[in-house]
Order: C-alpha cells, then structure tokens, then sequence
C-alpha cells in the first residue's frame, strides 16, 4: 500500500528521490520504468487516460512509493484513494525546470516516434501519451503554457494537501529534511544524485542522437 506520493513532475529530482525512497524504506518505488515491469499496466494506464474506473489499490499493491509520471498526473485520483500518505512536492525554478524538461523528457519523447524499432516505438507510445499529449495538451514546445501547467499543478498539490501531510522539497537540500520528515536518521551513504542532463543525453540510443545532430544542423 502507498505510503508515499511524490507529487512533483519529473526533472525536478524525483529519480533521486523514489531511490532515496527506497533507501529509507519505502520501497519499492513505482515510476514509469515499473510500468513495463508489470504485465497489464499499460493497458491499464490507457484506460486511466481515457477515463475509465480502475483498482488503484491493486494496481499500487506491491509498492510503498510513487514518484513522477505516470502517476503524478493523476495525483488527485490517487491521493484521494490513500488519504494517509504523506507526500512529496519536489520543487525546481520554472525557468531552469522548463530548460531541462525541454531538452530531454520532451525531445527523448518527440525523437521515439520515429524509433526503427516498431516495438520500441508502441512501448513508448503511452508515454508520449501520458506526458506530451494528456499532460501539456501537445503544447510542449510552448514555454508559456508548460511553465503555467507546471506552475497550477504545484498550487493544486499546495491546496488540496493537508499542511502536515506535505513537505515541499528540493533534492539539492540532501536527506535531512526527509529523514526529518519522516523521522528516520540519515543514512550513511550519500545522496543519490542520478538522471543528470548529461546521462539522459549521453545515453540516447545512435539513431536519435542521428536525428537531434541533424534537426541542430538544421536549426529546428
């Protein structure tokens, strides 16, 4: 059963956080890597998408946190169905947030459209899906829309999170104000910092590095 809702959207810490969750305990933690892990997710996101009724209970079963899409979309929904668990707002600079958003969740999702791998290509459609269609209606490229989704959806966790159950975070502040939170002592290891630009970028398969190097020569 969820015990944790991380509640902000991604590229403001929140792979270092869901591993950070775990370490405290809290594991293990689910994101969109996990829905591939899971036979039926998929499908079951779809039908979030589209509005239909699902077991938000069963389908978080086997995990005590949640971090970024796919459910940071239906953050609502889901804390609705777990009233008790305390989440976790990650906060970035809208500008710098926008900055990074732009150059790597957005253009990794544009580029895997055209992914020679046809079965790549569907794997990755609910997440093109998810983000650039549900989330910023297919205005990703427009800075000011982006920056107002991002910005009424950090007031929405702000209003509709009881004070007590919310603690508003950035992961450059390390672990003490989540060991305090959760009144846990720090741990010994170091805070992960991982899902850099740098590795989102460097890590990109041949073809769409190919692809990126050509739309910059072009200027698009």
């Amino acid at each position: 059963m969820l015990e944790v809702i991380g509640a902000g959207f991604g590229r403001t810490g929140t792979h270092s956080l869901g591993l950070a969750l775990e370490q405290l305990g809290f594991g293990p933690c689910y994101n969109m890597h996990e829905v591939a892990k899971n036979p039926g997710h998929r499908e079951l996101w779809n039908r979030i998408i589209d509005g239909k009724q699902v077991d938000w209970h069963s389908l978080f079963s086997s995990y005590k946190s949640t971090v970024e899409w796919p459910g940071v979309a239906f953050f609502e929904e889901i804390f609705q169905q777990f009233p008790d668990a305390k989440v976790i707002l990650t906060l970035r600079d809208p500008e710098s947030w926008y900055e990074s958003v732009q150059n790597t969740i957005f253009e990794a999702l544009e580029l895997s459209a055209h992914n020679p791998d046809l079965g790549k290509r569907e794997s990755q459609g609910l997440t093109r899906r998810l983000i650039l269609e549900y989330t910023f209606g297919n205005r990703y490229w427009e800075k000011e829309h982006v920056i107002e989704v991002y910005r009424n959806h950090i007031q929405r966790v702000i209003k509709v999170v009881p004070q007590e159950r919310l603690l508003q975070y950035d992961v450059k502040d390390g672990w003490k104000p989540l060991c305090d939170y959760f009144q846990k002592s720090i741990p010994v290891e170091p805070f992960p910092r991982l899902n850099e630009r740098s590795d989102f970028i460097d890590s990109a398969p041949e073809w769409a590095k190919k692809i990126r190097e050509a739309r910059r020569q072009k200027g698009t």
